[in-house]
């Protein structure tokens, strides 16, 4: 069982799927609910990631809530090993371990974290012939994609190393700049050979499902303009796109600062999707 070695949290409500919540705010039968699959930003907690889920979970979803090793984050993709396909193979996999893989499904994607490993996910549901026949119906995108920003880069990491040692801290820092402007700066045109930039991948990804993207001009970790240059990019592609700036939240903020405009826009989001 390839998602055994997973560290993934799923919850299962009592009626799972087949529900959905009326005017009232009640439940009742209705259109298919989606499965949702929550993908983390770096260093994001568990405890964290739950307060979203509990969007989708009262609603009668099952939620899968993922955070991939900021290790593998942060230095694995900047050296172009491709790591996290393994994990996003393990996450679908979860999909068959539970028997859940015929319901649609409904990603949201945190940061450049969690999409560097939707990145995977959507290679994997294009080429790999048991995931082929999955159904995603929409995603959902908070804080990103971002492209190359390394100041960004670091100010998410070193909020992650925070409780680390100083020395340690300076260490990682000054390892991971390093790496980042030798393979994406100086070697460049080689790194390009064998490893395609995230953000590049999804400029021009086959995926024609609706996407929202939810973001911040006073973002400093992903720059609003890496987010709209994005959506432009989709909406050429003939993608149906929606996206919200939420102006003066920070980086992966805008449900703390605004929780029922963040919580009607995602439910809303799923309704559509379900109903398209």
């Amino acid at each position: 069982m390839l998602s055994a070695e997973l560290d993934y949290t799923i919850e299962i409500p009592d009626q799972a799927c087949g529900i959905q919540e009326n005017s009232e705010g009640g439940k009742e039968a209705g259109t298919r609910q989606p499965l949702v699959i929550l993908l983390g930003w770096g260093g994001c907690s568990d405890k964290n990631l739950a307060k979203y889920s509990a969007i989708y979970h009262k609603r009668g979803c099952i939620v899968i809530r993922y955070t991939a090793p900021w290790h593998m984050v942060f230095f694995s993709e900047s050296l172009g090993i491709p790591s996290l396909r393994v994990l996003a193979q393990k996450l679908l996999e979860l999909l068959f371990d539970y028997e859940v893989e015929k319901e649609p499904l409904l990603f949201h994607v945190f940061s450049n974290a969690g999409v560097m490993l939707y990145r995977y996910v959507l290679e994997l549901l294009q080429t790999h012939r048991r995931f082929c026949h999955l159904r995603v119906v929409g995603t959902i995108f908070d804080s990103g994609p971002g492209d190359n920003n390394l100041v960004g880069a670091l100010r998410a990491l070193a909020a992650i190393l925070e409780p680390r040692p100083a020395a340690l801290r300076l260490m990682l820092l000054l390892a991971f700049a390093l790496v980042a402007l030798l393979f994406h700066v100086l070697l460049a045109p080689l790194t390009a050979l064998f490893h395609t930039h995230f953000y590049d991948r999804l400029l021009d990804a086959a995926s024609r499902w609706p996407e929202l993207y939810l973001y911040s001009r006073a973002d400093e970790v992903v720059m609003a303009r890496d987010v709209e240059r994005m959506v432009e990019a989709r909406l050429a592609h003939q993608v149906l796109v929606r996206s919200v700036d939420f102006v003066s939240s920070a980086h992966v903020s805008h449900f703390r600062d605004y929780p029922t405009y963040y919580t009607s826009l995602c439910v809303n989001f799923m309704r559509s999707c379900v109903q398209c």
